[in-house]
């Protein structure tokens, strides 16, 4: 049996996805059929499994996040924080991949 077409993608999904993270960390999950992408603070895991698969024509096995939280910095002597980052590792199905250098 033929699987159903995927929709298009919609707008929300491309505000889900912020940029790809290109690392070297990154780069050696990649062997792993791992990909990085920095999402929005409060994007959810499905939110970004939907917005992945939709964008990018794939099958996700996982996603985990993590928040990277803003250091204290000062700046021309004047004390700041830089903005908290979210990141997503998404994991792909074994044999799929995504060139993030290609962009959208």
């Amino acid at each position: 049996m033929a699987s159903a077409p995927k929709p298009a993608p919609k707008a929300l999904h491309y505000t889900r996805l912020t940029a790809p993270i290109i690392t070297e960390k990154s780069t050696m999950l990649s062997e792993h059929n791992k990909v990085v992408f920095r999402v929005p603070l409060d994007a959810t895991k499905p939110q970004i499994k939907e917005a992945v698969e939709a964008l990018f024509n794939v099958n996700v096995v996982g996603v985990n996040t993590l928040v990277v939280k803003g250091k204290s910095k000062f700046f021309r002597g004047v004390p700041g924080k830089r903005s908290d980052v979210k990141k997503a590792i998404v994991t792909l199905k074994d044999g799929q991949s995504i060139d993030v250098t290609t962009g959208l």
